[in-house]
């Protein structure tokens, strides 16, 4: 039987596996590629993103990050996205992993092709307490639909502030 202290410890664990997440949204909208990658362990991250690649570690993603996330042309960001996690399933599986399964709706408005694209897909994660902090070691999204459609002329596209900060 858990104790009043084992169950507030995995509360706290799952709230904390929570705001993770939340920040790695947060750091993708933000193009914020250090805050990205600081979302993983150090070394050895499994990232499956099914089109869009699959990687053994962050380091590789986080550079496609800065060069497709955070490319600028004529001065304005050439993508800008929205990510919206919901429905968090977190398990503890031990005093230092956890998995978790999400939702998410994304949307992103790409300025140079002038289209947006809505998606919905799955995240399958593992988590692991390392250096004082959870990070995620396996990232896998699963795809569900998505569309395509055209900006029309009328479209106007306004770039705001992006600090991860604010």
């Amino acid at each position: 039987m858990l104790t009043n202290d084992d169950r507030i410890a995995a509360l706290e664990a799952i709230e904390s596996i929570k705001s993770l997440k939340h920040g790695y949204w947060r750091a993708c909208d933000a193009k914020d590629p250090e805050g990205f990658g600081a979302s993983f362990i150090a070394e050895g991250a499994v990232i499956d993103y099914g089109p869009l690649g699959s990687f053994d570690d962050v380091k590789p993603m986080v550079e496609i990050f800065r060069n497709v996330a955070c490319k600028k042309v004529d001065g304005h960001y050439a993508v800008l996205d929205m990510h919206h996690g919901s429905h968090p399933e977190i398990e503890l599986t031990a005093h230092d992993t956890a998995v978790g399964r999400w939702s998410l709706r994304f949307r992103q408005v790409n300025t140079v092709e002038r289209t947006e694209t809505v998606s919905i897909g799955e995240y399958n994660d593992e988590y692991r307490f390392t250096d004082g902090a959870w990070r995620m070691s396996v990232c896998r999204f699963t795809p569900r639909w998505s569309i395509t459609r055209p900006l029309g002329d009328d479209a106007r596209v306004e770039e705001g502030i992006f600090d991860s900060r604010g």
